[in-house]
């Protein structure tokens, strides 16, 4: 496993489900080794492989993703360059990531 995939299976012990409140969502991060992160009811679980019905689907190389999830790489700049790309809820994308504690991810 690459260390995007390590790193994005560590999401589940980050999640603050205050933060996500009532919602309820998957997530696909589609990088060397596509992972599904599922919110719903107030827990969150990480799946390797492709979701068939993701509300939002982020594009991104490794390096990038692992920068943007340590909060090394500003998501609009990297939005904005190119570097990361969004299919679907972009309202979603945009709150993603403050449901998850950045510090339990290093």
């Amino acid at each position: 496993m690459s260390v995007d995939v390590e790193l994005l299976k560590k999401m589940p012990g980050a999640f603050k489900p205050e933060e996500a409140g009532d919602t309820n969502c998957t997530v696909q991060f589609n990088v060397s080794q596509p992972v599904a992160i599922v919110i719903a009811d107030g827990s969150c679980t990480a799946n390797e492989g492709t979701a068939d019905n993701a509300d939002v689907t982020i594009t991104m190389d490794d390096d990038d993703l692992v920068s943007l999830m340590k909060g090394e790489l500003n998501g609009m700049t990297a939005f904005m360059t190119g570097k990361l790309q969004i299919e679907g809820d972009l309202m979603l994308a945009q709150r993603i990531f403050t449901f998850f504690d950045e510090t339990k991810l290093g």
